[in-house]
């Protein structure tokens, strides 16, 4: 039998279910003091860097969070849970704070690009829903960037909702990517969702679906004057760009210009220098040529600096997949509690204690030369990167920040990033110093031996 009809993006039933078994007990013995959690990332070999990303979609859920009629007799028929729990349940709502990292933030490893401060039951609760949501989006910014980075100024376009592992998660990440630094999106929802420009040419069914490759292009062309740009690699490149070449002086007599074409397959440096002279040949010069097909930061790094004479390049399924490192080692865990700090110290796994601030160190020249990672409490939070962004379970302004600000931000500390940290492969560390206060912290709540 089916269950009740949920909404995915605001039910709190799209959480793990100990979430809800260690609520029941806390609100059992009275344990719903204010606690702080934080969520960070640990160290990846494959990232010398993170880009924050999500929030706005996060807190969007916090505000909304509540349990219905739906989900709590879920909680009934289910069986694992006390009728005073769920009558408990009934009324929750998240009543906290939130401290975050703007979005675009550039972070790295330990550091906290949110932090929860609530009564321990409501930032126990949102902890795997709220790291669903950011984690995604950061890890396909911090992917995006990197293409961002080896690109330097040839446009960048997201084509990969076709192969991304969802609905939702092919939308949120044009709009990581574009937050990255992405032109464009071919994705329709991200664009009407998010304001992020649409772009998009044909596939190659649609000149299959003509009885020629010529009578495919001028059709498209005529029905889309404003927009021409030809897929050419359906049969053969050349071939393609020569008809391109032919169709284009027949539209040029309605004053109908062929924007670019697009090449999908093959050598794309060998296919786009060809075409660039049969173009070029044809009178065509202005003529752009974009590429795709398999296109991740590392062939972008090869393909670009062959030389090429490529103008605009779309990438897809290795980046909204993140292919080469499909999650990040992310994790939210409880820092402080009851007066104390609190922190987790396993083999290999141990993290931070304390309610903590981020403070970032330039040099004359606005590089970014180091971070230092302090107590909240003995520092001046007011010139950390942490911003409260939530108050009292309602939004405030600095959490409103738009798409096009967060994309600003994610391109002015991409630029500041040192040399070393930005590469590719075996990326240099970046400095991230403890304070004094924290490390004295860390040892005082290490357990004995």
């Amino acid at each position: 039998m089916a269950g009740p009809t949920l909404d995915l993006e605001r039910t709190p039933l799209l959480t793990d279910l100990y979430e809800l078994t260690m609520l029941q007990t806390y609100y059992a013995h009275g344990m719903t003091e204010e606690a702080v959690f934080e969520l960070f990332m640990r160290r990846s070999s494959h990232r010398g860097f993170f880009v924050a990303a999500g929030l706005d979609q996060g807190l969007e859920w916090l505000e909304t969070l509540a349990f219905g009629d739906a989900e709590l007799e879920w909680m009934r028929s289910s069986g694992l849970f006390s009728d005073a729990f769920i009558e408990t349940m009934a009324g929750f709502r998240f009543s906290g704070r939130v401290n975050a990292l703007p979005e675009g933030t550039v972070f790295f490893a330990e550091e906290p690009l949110l932090q929860i401060v609530a009564p321990l039951p409501e930032a126990q609760l949102i902890e795997s829903r709220l790291m669903n949501i950011l984690h995604y989006q950061t890890l396909i910014a911090s992917k995006a960037a990197r293409c961002r980075l080896v690109a330097g100024d040839t446009p960048v376009i997201d084509f990969g909702m076709r192969r991304a592992h969802g609905g939702e998660a092919g939308t949120w990440a044009s709009r990581a990517c574009y937050m990255a630094g992405f032109e464009a999106t071919a994705t329709c929802l991200g664009s009407a969702r998010y304001g992020i420009p649409p772009t998009g040419t044909m596939a190659h069914a649609f000149v299959l679906a003509h009885d020629s490759e010529l009578e495919a292009f001028e059709r498209f062309a005529r029905n889309h004057p404003d927009n021409v740009v030809l897929l050419i690699d359906t049969h053969d490149v050349r071939r393609g760009a020569e008809r391109v070449v032919e169709v284009a002086h027949r539209l040029a007599q309605d004053s109908i210009p062929v924007k670019g074409v697009r090449i999908d397959s093959g050598d794309l440096a060998a296919n786009a220098r060809m075409t660039r002279q049969i173009l070029d040949e044809g009178g065509l010069q202005d003529t752009r040529i974009l590429v795709s097909g398999g296109l991740d930061e590392y062939r972008l790094e090869t393909l670009l600096a062959d030389g090429a004479p490529i103008d605009g390049v779309g990438v897809g399924s290795n980046v909204n997949t993140s292919a080469d490192q499909p999650f990040l080692d992310s994790a939210y865990k409880l820092h402080y509690f009851r007066g104390k700090p609190r922190s987790k110290h396993s083999s290999g796994k141990t993290d931070l204690p304390g309610r903590k601030q981020i403070h970032r160190h330039y040099d004359g020249a606005g590089m970014m030369q180091g971070d230092t990672l302090g107590l909240m409490e003995s520092t001046d939070a007011a010139t950390g990167l942490l911003e409260t962004v939530m108050e009292d379970g309602r939004r405030l302004p600095a959490g409103d920040g738009s798409l096009a600000d967060a994309r600003e931000r994610c391109q002015t500390q991409l630029h500041a990033l040192p040399e070393g940290v930005r590469a590719l492969r075996e990326p240099a560390e970046y400095p991230v110093t403890l304070s004094a206060e924290l490390e004295q912290l860390l040892t005082q709540t290490a357990p004995e031996r």
